[in-house]
């Protein structure tokens, strides 16, 4: 039995025809035609039209470093931070209260509507 598979792609030689037998699998080359055109086979030819042997990527633009001693000019020079005003603890702590008390308050009124609606509604079912 031939182990195609362990043998490998081998590429046909150009202008021969499909591959045959066990190397169906292979890739087919592409044949020579004119610039831009597509081969026989109607697939696109490898590389690009026109272009020359492939050489990589060349790396990145050579970098020139700025003389010694270059900095951006510097246009507005900004005033030094101001010292924050001192925070009066006692007062804060009061405020927190007043606004919980004033939350509670309206978070109880809104249960109390609501019960008093649900009671509205069963009472308007059971009778």
């Amino acid at each position: 039995m031939d182990q195609a598979w362990a043998r490998g792609a081998q590429p046909q030689p150009p202008g021969s025809a499909a591959p045959t037998g066990d190397s169906g699998w292979a890739r087919l080359t592409a044949s020579p035609g004119p610039a831009g055109a597509w081969p026989a086979g109607g697939q696109p030819g490898g590389g690009w039209a026109g272009g020359g042997p492939g050489g990589g990527y060349a790396g990145p633009p050579a970098n020139v470093p700025p003389p010694p001693g270059w900095r951006p000019p510097l246009y507005v020079q900004p005033a030094p931070p101001r010292r924050l005003p001192p925070q009066d603890m006692a007062a804060m702590d009061h405020a927190e209260q007043q606004a919980q008390r004033v939350t509670y308050g309206l978070g109880g009124l809104a249960a109390v509507v609501l019960v008093v609606l649900v009671c509205l509604l069963c009472s308007r079912v059971l009778f």
